[in-house]
């Protein structure tokens, strides 16, 4: 007998009894509906982490000072937190990484209160130079960007997001040259930034973008920097990385048993990090649903046990009229197979159904991953044949007086 004539006795085998079937399948339905399912949740939730890491900047670098003021001595330490990190390094680490930085920008952050006519709202303030659109790719949408003369001069005049206008009421007037009250200081709004949506730390839409001189002059009162931010090309920022540890060392003077005063972050170390965690939690929801599968297995294989006892004389008559040992394994073997390949394709359909209800109607995210569906067929196909095979051999070692004898 050939494969098709195998398969055919498998489905009237199968419909024969069409509730114990639907029963015996159903540790497999489960099983793989689980399996990609809990996948597609993996894939989906690692899938938003990136998204909003790499929408916080294009290959961003951040260079934060670790040194504090007072303790153990050296160059570092002596110059405290407040001269560690330069206006000017900003600018030389373009000039001295030319091939490997875009572009770096002083920058420093501050809560503020904000108050438009009878409004106010507490938000972000973040000052920065000219290069803040290239280092966070977060473009104007309305308006314009502050200029570098206006930088120099620590003019008050600031870009908002979206989340500030809503705050603020603002919906109804052009935000465009309003003034705000910022802390005491008058400024005039005079861009409106893209929507940019949540970052890891927030809502990204709820900040106002500044000079880095006026926010650290005239609403810090002082000259310290949070840090450097610096966009790499694609591809460099380990090089990047090398080449402002070695700028900055020179510059500080440090010798080289000195450790650095200096931290660089990169979004890329995050992604990876993030890409690893949501992996580890990927594996074990499919471990854990995959739990099922076995289950499904076991049901197969015990129903298979059974019905080869049940058509115990059928196999004696097949034998009798000529079928061999392997020809009546391959029949079984096909049904086990047929049965959990079937319940694999029921999964399917579930494992959809849920992907859809938990992307319509939760806030979770989840994605229908081609290879998560793949894999599920191939693991009920495998759980067929390990469950069908011991069933499989049984019937084909039966003897053949014994069961036509049988009753």
């Amino acid at each position: 007998m050939n494969i098709l004539e195998f398969i055919k006795l498998a489905f009237f085998a199968i419909t024969r009894n069409k509730m114990r079937a639907f029963l015996t399948m159903l540790g497999i339905i489960i099983g793989v509906g689980a399996v990609v399912s809990m996948i597609g949740i993996g894939e989906g939730s690692k899938q938003a982490s990136l998204a909003i890491i790499q929408n916080m900047g294009v290959n961003m670098l951040t260079i934060r000072s670790t040194a504090r003021f007072g303790g153990g001595g050296g160059a570092a330490s002596a110059a405290g937190t407040a001269e560690l990190l330069k206006e000017e390094d900003a600018l030389s680490i373009v000039e001295e990484c030319p091939t490997t930085v875009i572009a770096a920008s002083p920058y420093v952050q501050q809560p503020v209160q904000v108050v438009w006519q009878n409004n106010n709202t507490r938000t972000m303030i973040y000052g920065s130079n000219v290069d803040f659109e290239t280092i966070r790719g977060w473009k104007v949408e309305d308006g314009r960007f502050f200029t570098d003369n206006e930088v120099r001069s620590q003019a008050k005049v600031c870009i908002v997001g979206k989340t500030v206008i809503d705050n603020l009421l603002m919906n109804e007037d052009d935000p465009i040259g309003q003034l705000i009250r910022i802390g005491k200081s008058p400024f005039e709004i005079i861009g409106v930034m893209e929507i940019k949506g949540a970052g890891m730390f927030g809502d990204q839409d709820d900040a106002i973008i500044a000079p880095y001189t006026t926010v650290m002059r005239k609403l810090r009162g002082n000259t310290r920097l949070d840090s450097i931010v610096a966009s790499a090309h694609d591809g460099k920022a380990d090089l990047a990385e090398a080449e402002i540890t070695a700028f900055l060392r020179q510059r500080m003077n440090l010798m080289p048993r000195d450790e650095n005063p200096f931290r660089i972050g990169k979004q890329d170390d995050q992604i990876k990090q993030r890409e690893q965690q949501a992996n580890i939690i990927g594996q074990f929801l499919a471990l854990g649903a995959s739990i099922s599968l076995i289950v499904g297995g076991i049901g197969i294989s015990n129903i298979m046990l059974v019905s080869v006892t049940e058509r115990t004389r059928e196999i004696g008559i097949r034998r009798a009229l000529g079928a061999t040992q392997t020809s009546v394994m391959a029949q079984f073997l096909t049904e086990a197979v047929v049965l959990s390949l079937l319940g694999g394709f029921f999964g399917l359909v579930l494992s959809i159904t849920a992907i859809l209800i938990i992307r319509n109607f939760t806030q979770l995210p989840a994605s229908m991953e081609s290879w998560a569906m793949a894999l599920g067929i191939g693991f009920s196909a495998i759980v067929g044949i390990i469950a069908g095979f011991l069933p499989a051999l049984k019937a084909a070692k039966l003897n053949v007086i014994d069961a036509l004898r049988y009753e």
